[in-house]
């Protein structure tokens, strides 16, 4: 297979990009834990005009082909915000990224890395860290563990194979980022429950829901409080006033008020963490397709999940508390408090924080501490260019 004829083409028109979009259907066809995702959001993801990542990065999607088929895909981007960042954070000036990797063998894989870092190199980039599908928001990594079961929303689910390809390109770790799962039917150690005990007896701590009827107010304060929560972490780029609307309008069918907490210490809006229901488990069923009858039995679910698991996809406490006693005290009680909703109200056996990364250890700190175990593993790769 080695010796055939791989070109490498860019996408220039939307036949090539649903190309591109319906390759990742055929090739993760036979894997039993691979999540299709709704065939309406991949094509937006990688459409300018629809994300706005777009507005802020140069992109370029790359197909492979092979006796006129499609064999593989790659995008490469550079995020401007990204590269604006101090380079001691994991991205800065002159760091390209690719991300968005199918492929049907080892040849197609290199021939597809070899043309972003190609691409990236012609546009003055340095180093290359990957992969990220696209921002570092969406879906980083490469699954290097946990490809035994499927990944929970806003996750990915690379094959296995994928990261020999890359490691035997000259790829080193990065970074690794970690998920935890956790039994929520169980009560936490008694420890943590005199924890949150305690919070619960100081008069200036108050945990409260999100409040739905001033949505677009709580996805801002919950916004500017993850930007400064993060702002010091490796990896971190800045919301944009455009991404914060569209991740609004993205996240709001499957908010609910009991499964996100905001933190508020003598009054003043100080974390706050957020749960989604698994969608993953709902939609990966429907292959992909809303049409016929499947978009009936997800707005029936959007309106009264029933799953298995929910996903804490963000957490965070404003800087001036990190480090504190304060902000683990305020993490367990938000934690302890959506346990108790997604349990009774939803019915939810199983939860999932992450991702978190490996040497966070204030967050590794709290996961331990609730008996949750690692259960998935994403390494985000560099190289110099």
């Amino acid at each position: 297979m080695s010796d055939r004829q791989i070109e490498i083409v860019p996408v220039t028109n939307k036949r090539e990009r649903a190309e591109f979009v319906d390759l990742s259907y055929r090739l993760n066809a036979s894997d039993p834990h691979w999540v299709p995702p709704l065939r309406m959001e991949a094509m937006e993801l990688v459409t300018p005009g629809k994300n706005p990542f777009f507005e802020h990065a140069d992109v370029q999607l790359f197909l492979a082909r092979s006796g006129g088929q499609a064999v593989g895909r790659i995008s490469a981007h550079i995020d401007h915000l990204a590269i604006a960042q101090p380079p001691e954070q994991g991205m800065g000036p002159g760091t390209g990224n690719w991300g968005l990797l199918e492929a049907e063998d080892a040849a197609v894989a290199a021939a597809l890395i070899g043309r972003a870092e190609q691409w990236l190199r012609e546009k003055g980039m340095t180093r290359v860290l990957a992969p990220l599908s696209m921002s570092i928001w969406e879906e980083p990594g490469q699954l290097v563990r946990g490809h035994d079961h499927s990944p929970t929303v806003m996750m990915g689910h690379q094959p296995e194979r994928y990261r020999d390809w890359i490691e035997a390109l000259g790829y080193a770790k990065a970074k690794s980022l970690l998920t935890y799962e956790l039994d929520i039917t169980q009560t936490f150690p008694p420890l943590i429950e005199r924890i949150v005990a305690s919070g619960e007896k100081n008069a200036k701590i108050r945990i409260r829901n999100v409040d739905k009827s001033k949505f677009d107010a709580e996805a801002r304060l919950i916004l500017d409080i993850l930007n400064d929560a993060w702002s010091d972490n490796w990896g971190f780029v800045p919301f944009t006033e455009t991404e914060i609307a569209y991740a609004g309008k993205k996240f709001k069918p499957i908010v609910h008020e009991d499964l996100i907490m905001v933190a508020e210490y003598d009054g003043e809006p100080v974390a706050f963490m957020m749960t989604l229901p698994d969608l993953n488990e709902a939609i990966k069923p429907m292959r992909g397709k809303l049409l016929p009858f499947n978009w009936i039995k997800l707005l029936m679910w959007l309106r009264e999940p029933r799953g298995r698991t929910m996903r804490v996809p963000l957490m965070g406490v404003r800087k001036k508390l990190q480090s504190s006693r304060m902000a683990s005290q305020l993490a367990f009680m938000m934690i302890e408090y959506i346990r108790r909703n997604a349990t009774s109200r939803y019915g939810a056996t199983r939860g999932e924080i992450g991702w978190i990364l490996d040497d966070n250890q204030g967050m590794v700190a709290i996961a331990e501490a609730i008996d949750s175990h690692i259960n998935r593993e994403y390494v985000i790769y560099d190289k110099p260019l």
